[in-house]
């Protein structure tokens, strides 16, 4: 007999959350990459994902269900399943048809993934209908998951204040890089398109504020460039309010996986600004890339970088990134150490630790 996995891809048309639906991707990459004797993963997609769900090998089958994400979205918080509930089901983020199942005799099983809790933390910096349908979809999650995977101890926590029912039910599996992310042989050329320069810092996550406050810290020094990936709302803002000269800040935008890595390529460091309950996707390339972090303090960040970054509160960040830039044998230590870091993270683990929990249920 053959068990059936299905892993719900929300977002392979419709893309709201960019690092949440690459992870989806890794995630069931993964998944049929580890799948142990007897068992298949099947694709769960909106009506308009049968075509792109091709972008994931190996899948056993495609499950399409009756709407768009959009729809999926409007119907799944008020426990409409559609008809693709039911089985063994694997959401690598909170949406999922949460509704009443029977794992004891039909061994139905639903576990869904929260990569960060920005929809408690930051509601302000989403969309409403966002915001609404997180929290409704947690709700239904309290009532009806198995088991909810969060990437660190820290956010496991913080959701336990959020929704205590659910504390028992959490896991910690920690995200990664992509597969194979490295530095691409067409580097050199990438950032030429892209206007970004050798020897630059990166800015990574934090608010409108935390960035202006980064840019105006550095304003009047003759430094490299910098280069701002995920940036705020209002990047520009705080560009024009820190001060800075506008030609020496680059603001990509949203980059593929080969253009971070040859960003990163050329950068002499990482700031990592974020203090949220968020699993540190920029952080975590950088590390796998050997490229120095330094890091807000914040207990997500002391859980997931460890030693293989500076870590310093936020006021003191150019102080710390004034150590780790203070020689070339300081650079190179912490150069190693975010290497040695950057290994503890595999989409495979994940997958396999996955595999675990649902054999666990």
């Amino acid at each position: 007999m053959t068990t059936v996995l299905k892993v719900i891809l929300d977002q392979l048309v419709d893309v709201v959350d960019a690092d949440a639906a690459e992870a989806s991707l890794e995630v069931a990459r993964a998944l049929v990459a580890t799948a142990p004797a007897r068992c298949e993963v099947a694709g769960v997609v909106p009506a308009d994902g049968v075509a792109a769900a091709a972008g994931v090998p190996g899948l056993s089958q495609i499950l399409r269900a009756p709407f768009p994400r959009s729809g999926l979205l409007a119907s799944w918080p008020m426990g409409v399943a559609g008809g693709v509930a039911g089985g063994l089901l694997h959401a690598p983020t909170l949406a999922a048809p949460l509704v009443k199942h029977d794992r004891a005799h039909d061994n139905e099983q639903t576990v869904v993934t929260m990569w960060d809790l920005a929809a408690w933390e930051t509601p302000g910096l989403l969309p409403r209908a966002t915001v609404l349908a997180h929290r409704a979809l947690l709700k239904r999650a309290e009532k009806h998951a198995d088991a909810v995977v969060v990437p660190a101890h820290a956010i496991a926590d913080r959701l336990a204040e959020i929704a205590p029912r659910l504390a028992s039910r959490v896991r910690v599996i920690p995200g990664a890089a992509p597969a194979g992310f490295r530095v691409p042989t067409d580097a050199v050329g990438r950032r030429r398109e892209l206007g970004v320069p050798d020897r630059i810092a990166v800015v990574a996550g934090g608010t409108e504020d935390q960035l202006r406050s980064v840019l105006a810290s550095i304003a009047g020094e003759q430094t490299a460039s910098v280069v701002v990936f995920d940036e705020p709302a209002d990047v520009a803002g705080a560009i024009a309010a820190a001060g800075i000269d506008r030609s020496r800040v680059i603001v990509p935008g949203r980059l593929d996986a080969a253009d971070r890595a040859a960003v990163l390529d050329a950068a002499v460091l990482l700031i990592a600004l974020s203090e949220r309950s968020a699993f540190p996707w920029r952080a975590v390339e950088a590390l796998t890339l050997g490229v120095p972090v330094v890091a807000a303090d914040s207990p997500v960040h002391r859980e997931v970088l460890l030693d293989g970054a500076r870590i310093a509160p936020f006021d003191d960040l150019r102080d710390a990134a004034g150590e780790v830039l203070s020689s070339a044998d300081e650079l190179h230590r912490w150069a190693v150490r975010s290497g040695d870091r950057g290994r503890a993270f595999s989409w495979r683990d994940h997958a396999e630790r996955v595999w675990s929990l649902h054999a666990e249920l």
